[in-house]
C-alpha cells in the first residue's frame, strides 16, 4: 500500500466512479482499477461494490476510508513539520480576509512577505469577518485579518490597521463642494448601500433616525461596484478611505468627512492562542505586525 493508492481509493469512493476519479488524479481508468485491485489484494477483502455505473463502499471499504483520511492527514502534517525544520519557512499558509482587505490593504504586506519567504505558498480564504473567525476557531485556516473587535476566547488578536470611513461622492455631486457634511445632508442624497458587512451595519445605525426620508437607490455586493457607481453619479456611499485612494487620485470620486462623527474601521490579525504554529505562520504574523508599526 502507498499513499497514491489511498488517494485514488478515496476519490473513487467520493465520486462514485472510476473514470471521474481517474480524471481527478490524472490516471487512466485502467490504472485506477489496477490500484484498487492492489489494495483489495493487500487487505484481503472487497473494498468497492461495482453495480452498473455506480460504485459504492463495502463495509470493509468504509472502515478503510476512515483510516485513509487519518493517514493522509498525518502525512500532510508530517510534511509540514519536516519542512518547518529548514532554514527558511516552507509549505502552505492559509489566510482569511474579506475582498476589500485583500485588494486594498494586504498586497504590500504580501509583497514583503513573499520576497522574504519565497518558499511559502499563500492560500486565501475570502469571506466576512464572522466567517473567518469560525474558520480560525475550527482550525481550517492559520491566520485571519478581521474587523475588530471580535468575540472569541480561543483567538488572540493584534490591531494592525485603522481607517476612517468617509462620505464618497462623484465630483459632480452638489456635496462635492463642501469640506465637511452632516448626516442630514447625506440622507437627502440617493444612497448606495453594501449588502452586508461592517460598513452596512455602521450605515444602518448612522441613518436610523432618517429612515423615513432616506433614499436607498441600490444595495451592492462589492466595494468595487459601489466605487464605480458612485463615480458614475448614481448615488453616494460611505467607504474606508484607503479603499478609494486610487479613485480619489484619479479624480473620479471625492471623500468628505462627516461632521460630528468619528467613524473608524480597525483591522486586526487573529490566530488561535492555544495552537503551535508553523514557522510560515509565525513569520507572517511578525511581518504584518512590523509592517503595521512602520506605517503608523
Amino acid at each position: 500500500m502507498d499513499f497514491d493508492q489511498l488517494v485514488t481509493f478515496m476519490e473513487v469512493a467520493k465520486l462514485g466512479s472510476f473514470s471521474r476519479a481517474g480524471q481527478k488524479v490524472f490516471r487512466s481508468q485502467s490504472a485506477v482499477s489496477a490500484q484498487i485491485r492492489q489494495l483489495e489484494q493487500e487487505y484481503g477483502d472487497r473494498l468497492l461494490d461495482r453495480s452498473g455505473k455506480d460504485v459504492t463502499l463495502t463495509p470493509a471499504g468504509r472502515v478503510l476510508f476512515a483510516y485513509a483520511e487519518r493517514l493522509l492527514q498525518m502525512r500532510d502534517e508530517s510534511l509540514l513539520a519536516v519542512a518547518d525544520q529548514g532554514n527558511s519557512p516552507r509549505g502552505t499558509l492559509s489566510i482569511g480576509a474579506n475582498e476589500a482587505t485583500c485588494l486594498y490593504v494586504l498586497p504590500d504586506v504580501f509583497a514583503i512577505y513573499c520576497s522574504l519567504y519565497p518558499g511559502v505558498q499563500i492560500s486565501i480564504y475570502r469571506n466576512f469577518s464572522y466567517k473567518i473567525v469560525e474558520k480560525l476557531e475550527n482550525g481550517t485556516i492559520d491566520v485571519g485579518i478581521v474587523t475588530l473587535p471580535i468575540k472569541s476566547s480561543s483567538l488572540k488578536t493584534h490591531p494592525i490597521f485603522r481607517d476612517q470611513l468617509m462620505l464618497m461622492v462623484s465630483p459632480q455631486n452638489p456635496l462635492a463642494k463642501y469640506e465637511v457634511v452632516t448626516v442630514s445632508d447625506i440622507a437627502k442624497q440617493p444612497v448606495l448601500l453594501p449588502k452586508t458587512g461592517y460598513s452596512r451595519r455602521l450605515m444602518d445605525k448612522l441613518f436610523r433616525a432618517y429612515a423615513a426620508e432616506l433614499q436607498i437607490r441600490m444595495e451592492l455586493p462589492s466595494v468595487g461596484m459601489i466605487k464605480s457607481f458612485v463615480a458614475a453619479g448614481l448615488g453616494v456611499s460611505l467607504i474606508s478611505a484607503s479603499f478609494a485612494r486610487d479613485q480619489v487620485l484619479a479624480g473620479r470620486v471625492k471623500l468628505i468627512p462627516i461632521k460630528g462623527q468619528e467613524l473608524w474601521r480597525e483591522l486586526g490579525i487573529a490566530y488561535r492562542r492555544d495552537r503551535t504554529h508553523t514557522r510560515a505562520t509565525t513569520t507572517f504574523i511578525s511581518t504584518v505586525r512590523q509592517s503595521s508599526a512602520i506605517s503608523k
